[in-house]
């Protein structure tokens, strides 16, 4: 089993040129977005990069808008004439992988980041998540996500207002309990402030002090005093951006969703950095105290600290924090707000911030035994949340034995309904069957055997996910004819920092249409993008996606995994 980019370790404001380059670009709107101004959805405008800069660096323009374009991949063909007859049945949004960060953690693990960096050497490509430029402006990015939202209001195809909002997992970044109510309240609306330990400076990996400077890391506020420029800045063209981590930490007051919102446990939720079971002593002790590994030791080996990392995370941490290796750490305020949860308080959490509806689908079972998985309907659609997580560890998920039963059951009891399941890891990425010793050794189901039970199922016609950072539409047939779609959304912390529309309809021929639609929050293009305001912070961390230098724009995805119609059987015809 491998460790990824966006599981940490499994597998400016540059505004000049920016009118010439959109009247060089084809299919690029000549006017700049501000905030007030963004686009209702991306049918209408969407976001694009411009032309390299110095380093490559390269400014977020506004581009033309991208149609819905039909999907026949499972062999359902709708007749011409469905436009004019079908009904709209539900629409709603899906946020996926928001990433609440709590960028000043002495549990992040930054250092390892670098390891991947393009050198002479191959890239692992295991460390690349580690650490992000952008990742301060988490929490601005999801209220401006938020904000997109309410201005929409309604499916762009059918009309029909937003039912819900439902987050497909990785709604934290660590498990931590502040980046954990950071993102219940940034959903619900109210004052948050993303900013922990010493509440009046920046103690992190991305600030400018003399003692722990590492040019490995992109410093915002420039280079102390016979300190080098630092190398995202040197080799990637990276602005200087004063004031931004005073501004990332600044107060302000969250919108919230104006409809009510369902969420989804991913494994950066279950999972210390989405791979090692957060309820681990040491690990906790790490998250709650007083030094950081800043820099690594010189000499790592990147396989060998891969194989550490998987075996005992807690011992590599506590031996680099001891002093012994040489590795770079620094002094940074404790605070208990960034102590660890396991599954059962996270639960717990969405009960009592509150907010609508109550528990945000946890049902009061799920608070009693601890569990994250349910069902609800609406109207003739019924929503089916899976927890995929692996709480041994790893980022890669499965479902338990017990669960999987109740899956399985309450699907043979849904042949009157439209059914839609929603899980955080895809069926490709379900493939983990570790079973902890001491634990039940009834083994873990994966994604095929998952997927299977769906396509045995005629009423499931969509499996919606995300944990790949990535937009992706696949067509899963059936045997003997038609099957579902699987539905996979890109992040909010990476490039293209979308989320997507779906709205169901009933063509009145035997079939129905999913359109789905993708929205890009409201922060502003380059020329609109700075420190004033969190949905000009969030034009910045789009901006600084863009041009991560571990990220090659793969989030995308291609036209067919972002605004489409997938035709599907309508089961209840």
């Amino acid at each position: 089993m491998e460790i990824s980019r966006r599981n940490l370790i499994r597998n400016a404001v540059a505004a000049g040129g920016l009118a010439a380059a959109a009247t060089a670009l084809p299919g690029v709107l000549r006017s700049a977005a501000s905030a007030d101004a963004a686009p209702s959805t991306t049918l209408g405008a969407t976001f694009a990069t411009g032309p390299a800069g110095a380093g490559g660096y390269r400014s977020v323009i506004r581009a033309s808008g991208e149609p819905h374009r039909a999907r026949t991949g499972l062999g359902i063909l709708g007749d011409a004439g469905r436009a004019a007859r079908r009904q709209g049945l539900i629409s709603f949004v899906q946020l996926s992988d928001i990433h609440i960060v709590d960028a000043q953690s002495p549990l992040r693990l930054e250092w390892t980041d670098r390891l991947d960096d393009p050198s002479p050497l191959p890239a692992t490509g295991l460390f690349t998540s580690s650490y992000r430029p952008q990742e301060m402006l988490t929490g601005q990015v999801a209220d401006s996500m938020v904000r997109a939202i309410n201005r929409i209001g309604s499916g762009p195809v059918t009309g029909q207002p937003f039912a819900l909002a439902i987050q497909t997992g990785d709604n934290s970044d660590n498990s931590q309990l502040n980046e954990v109510r950071w993102n219940i309240t940034t959903l619900n609306g109210g004052p948050v402030r993303f900013d922990s330990g010493n509440l009046g400076s920046w103690e992190g990996v991305a600030d400018s002090s003399v003692a722990t400077y590492d040019p490995a890391y992109w410093h915002p506020h420039g280079n102390p005093a016979g300190k080098p420029v630092d190398h995202p800045r040197s080799e990637y063209g990276f602005p200087v951006v004063p004031g931004l981590l005073d501004a990332a930490r600044r107060p302000f007051t969250a919108e919230g969703l104006q409809i009510p919102w369902y969420s989804v446990f991913g494994n950066h939720d279950g999972l210390a950095q989405g791979n090692f079971p957060a309820s681990t002593l040491q690990l906790n002790l790490i998250a709650l105290g007083a030094l950081k590994v800043v820099s690594p030791p010189l000499g790592l080996d990147p396989g060998q600290l891969l194989e550490d990392l998987t075996t005992d995370p807690a011992a590599v941490l506590t031996g680099l924090l001891s002093g012994v290796s040489n590795a770079g750490v620094r002094v940074v305020t404790p605070d208990l707000n960034r102590r660890l949860l396991t599954r059962k308080q996270i639960v717990e959490q969405h009960f009592l911030l509150g907010g609508a509806p109550f528990g945000h689908g946890f049902t009061s079972t799920n608070r009693q035994q601890g569990t994250a998985y349910y069902s609800f309907d609406r109207g003739r659609v019924r929503f089916v949340v899976l927890d995929t997580v692996n709480p041994n560890g790893y980022s890669d998920g499965s479902l338990d034995p017990t669960q999987f039963a109740w899956l399985t059951a309450l699907l043979a009891q849904s042949a009157d309904r439209i059914v839609l399941v929603f899980s955080h890891h895809t069926s490709d990425t379900m493939g983990n069957p570790l079973i902890a010793t001491g634990g039940s050794l009834e083994p873990r189901v994966t994604g095929a055997k998952v997927l299977d039970a769906l396509l045995a199922t005629p009423s499931v016609v969509a499996w919606i996910n995300g944990h790949t950072h990535r937009n992706k539409v696949t067509p899963r047939p059936r045997p003997g004819g038609g099957g579902l779609w699987e539905i996979t959304t890109a992040s909010h912390i990476d490039w293209p920092q979308q989320a997507r529309i779906v709205e169901v309809a009933d063509n009145q021929d035997g079939t129905l249409s999913l359109f789905t639609t993708m929205v890009d929050h409201t922060g502003p293009a380059s020329a609109g993008a700075g420190t004033e305001s969190a949905e000009r912070l969030a034009g910045l961390a789009r901006e600084l996606a863009a041009n991560d230098w571990h990220d090659h724009g793969a989030g995308l995805g291609t036209p067919e995994d972002r605004n489409v119609e997938l035709l599907v059987a309508n089961p209840l015809a």
